[in-house]
C-alpha cells in the first residue's frame, strides 16, 4: 500500500514554493578591485525549524570560516567554490553538526549556486578572524557593510562582518 493510499491528502498538505516567487535578498557585500561582489540568497521556506534557501554567489566571493547555531547541509548545484583547502565542484554535498565552523570559502572564477538547510536557528558564528582578514588582504578584498535584510520578526540580525 502507498503513502497516498493511506493518507489521500498529504500533497494537500505539503507546501510547493517556485523560485521566481521569492524574494531575492543581497546578505553579503565585497569590493574586488573596481568590482562590486555580493552574495544573493532567496529564502524557500524560513521557521523556526530550519531554512531552506537557494544561494548565487558572484565570482570569488569570499566568505569567512563559520559555524551555525544548527545543523547546516550545502549541495553546490553550479559553478565551484573552495572550502578550506578542498575543492567543491557542482554535485559536491557539504554536512557539518551544529557549533561547527568551516571554510573559508571562495566561489569560484563563474560563481557558485548552492541550496542550503539549517536545522534550526540558522545565525552563524565567525570561525578563524584572523586568518580571513589575512585572506582578504592578500588578495585585495574589502569587505563592505552588509546589506539590510527582511529577517522574520522572531530572529535577530546577528551579522557583524
Amino acid at each position: 500500500m502507498s503513502t497516498a493510499d493511506r493518507d489521500p491528502d498529504i500533497n494537500r498538505r505539503a507546501r510547493f514554493t517556485h523560485l521566481d516567487s521569492v524574494k531575492v535578498q543581497e546578505v553579503r557585500r565585497q569590493r574586488h578591485g573596481d568590482r562590486i561582489a555580493s552574495i544573493r540568497d532567496q529564502w524557500m521556506e524560513f521557521s523556526p525549524a530550519y531554512l531552506s534557501l537557494y544561494c548565487q554567489w558572484d565570482p570569488g566571493v569570499i566568505v569567512r570560516s563559520h559555524g551555525h547555531y544548527s545543523d547546516h547541509v550545502m549541495f553546490v548545484i553550479d559553478g565551484d567554490m573552495m572550502c578550506g583547502d578542498r575543492y567543491c565542484p557542482a554535485g559536491t554535498h557539504i554536512a557539518v553538526d551544529k557549533g561547527q565552523a568551516m571554510g573559508p570559502f571562495i566561489a569560484g572564477p563563474n560563481g557558485t549556486r548552492l541550496i542550503e538547510v539549517m536545522m534550526g536557528d540558522p545565525r552563524s558564528f565567525p570561525g578563524d578572524n584572523d586568518a580571513y582578514l589575512a585572506l582578504m588582504e592578500e588578495r585585495g578584498v574589502v569587505q563592505l557593510p552588509d546589506p539590510p535584510i527582511d529577517m522574520p520578526p522572531w530572529l535577530k540580525d546577528m551579522r557583524d562582518n
